[in-house]
């Protein structure tokens, strides 16, 4: 049976499509069968040459076995929040910046024949399950591959943290962070959060600028529940979950638990962990 494999690119990344289409030469020439699924289109559809047959990524999941997202590291967290649910492995290809989640650049195109045949390692990813609780009731609920933050903007903000019910911080600060291990090198990191490998499984509370001494951050065992409840609000927070905002009122509960789901990473590089962190993180002279 001829192997599926979904592209799907960001067209704000991939100009015109064209490291889509030079990938789903690559692979038709191997005798892979491509289908497009490019993300955000209902913002750029302009950007997808009037050529390509695009098909949306629901249709195509079942049967695939592989899933190729061109773009930045939120190209790769969107199209996995969009696949929960289905056990279809995900390859990244970097046309961001720093891209953490991507295993390729465009230059490494060539190994995807050998990656749609199943030869890469499985890197299985814990995923979170976010609740906002308002007033007694659920008014949002989603998956975050990489974190949840609650920010206050323009004005500090208090919050209580609890795990388990029992309190871990509470202080005034500009907000706090929430990550999984694969988000232990975005936004938790640039608050003074610890990097953690990301095939660990572990709940990770980073404070963001905390006008507080024994605020700290935190892991957490993956069975806890971490909850965050904000303050009184003089001005306005947000919450982002792997980049998409939500906006918070006052009293406001974020709940944060392991989800049931995993994210299946398809590992082709010979570099591990330790030589991705030196590589993107070293400074540049």
């Amino acid at each position: 049976m001829k192997k599926k494999v979904i592209l799907c690119p960001n067209p704000y990344k991939d100009c015109n499509l064209s490291v889509t289409l030079e990938a789903k030469d690559i692979l038709e020439r191997a005798g892979v069968e491509t289908v497009v699924c490019p993300e955000f289109l209902d913002e750029q559809p302009a950007g997808i040459p009037s050529d390509i047959r695009c098909t949306d990524l629901y249709d195509a999941l079942p049967g695939a076995a592989l899933v190729v997202s061109l773009g930045g590291d939120g190209t790769i967290m969107h199209t996995i929040r969009r696949m929960i649910g289905y056990d279809v492995p995900v390859l990244g290809v970097n046309l961001g910046t720093v891209g953490f989640l991507a295993e390729l650049e465009r230059g490494d195109l060539g190994v995807l024949p050998a990656a749609a045949a199943g030869r890469f390692t499985p890197s299985l990813r814990m995923m979170l399950h976010i609740e906002v609780e308002r007033a007694g009731t659920v008014v949002f609920s989603n998956y975050a591959l990489n974190d949840v933050s609650l920010q206050g903007i323009v004005q500090m903000i208090h919050m209580t943290v609890r795990g388990d019910g029992r309190k871990i911080l509470e202080f005034s600060g500009d907000g706090v962070v929430i990550s999984s291990p694969t988000g232990s090198t975005a936004y938790s990191m640039s608050a003074g959060g610890p990097l953690v490998e990301p095939e660990a499984e572990n709940l990770i509370v980073t404070p963001v600028c905390a006008h507080a001494l024994a605020a700290r951050s935190f892991v957490l065992s993956p069975e806890r529940v971490v909850t965050v409840e904000l303050g009184d609000l003089r001005g306005k927070a947000v919450f982002s979950v792997d980049g998409g905002c939500f906006d918070g009122q006052g009293g406001d509960i974020l709940r944060v638990r392991k989800a049931e789901y995993r994210t299946m990473i398809a590992h082709v590089s010979e570099k591990g962990f330790y030589d991705i962190v030196f590589e993107k993180l070293r400074e540049r002279k």
